[in-house]
């Protein structure tokens, strides 16, 4: 069976926190130090769906990979701005698998009305900015010393992606539910 996309469900806490959980016990790409539980992966994926997109990308009901968007700012006048985050399972790294899911991801942001995308990448991060070079980000900046992970301090570089052209005045992007169905087109291998 071919991996396919779709928007993620409580349900796919487990094994997202599989994925997620040794990124934060073995690694500085996360800056958390403790993984959530899987109750508390469930309420992040619970919340982001009430306005952002969470895709999953699973073959025979595995999940091998999640990409989604958030807030970048709380305050108002950044609502037309998301961040971007995509992680995929060690094994199936290498497989198109952060690709696809960020074409489906940026797609529907897109159709959602939002104006620009940014990722923040803890450094060093080889494969992460291959990753976003490829779908056109920019690095907009470092935040040198700027985390504390591990016995020592680690950098981030913010990466910036105009999604499309701003209109004056702008329409207010669209919370998901409102693009559910549209979406569907959007998220494929």
């Amino acid at each position: 069976m071919a991996p396919t996309i779709r928007f993620a469900a409580e349900t796919d806490a487990t094994q997202v926190l599989d994925i997620y959980a040794p990124i934060v016990t073995d690694t500085a790409i996360s800056f958390d130090e403790v993984p959530p539980t899987r109750p508390e992966m469930a309420g992040r994926i619970r919340s982001t769906l009430e306005r952002y997109p969470w895709l999953v990308c699973e073959e025979a009901g595995h999940v091998l990979g999640y990409a989604y968007a958030a807030d970048f700012q709380s305050r108002p006048a950044y609502q037309w701005s998301v961040e971007v985050t995509v992680y995929v399972r060690p094994e199936a790294q290498g497989g198109g698998v952060a690709g696809a899911l960020y074409t489906s991801l940026l797609g529907i942001l897109r159709l959602q009305g939002f104006i620009n995308a940014v990722a923040a990448i803890a450094l060093p991060n080889d494969a992460s900015v291959a990753l976003h070079e490829r779908f056109g980000f920019k690095p907009v900046g470092v935040l040198q010393d700027i985390g504390f992970k591990f016995t020592r301090w680690h950098d981030v570089e913010w990466w910036a992606l105009r999604l499309q052209e701003p209109r004056d005045p702008p329409d207010t992007p669209k919370p998901i539910p409102e693009v559910w169905a549209a979406s569907a087109d959007l998220m494929s291998m």
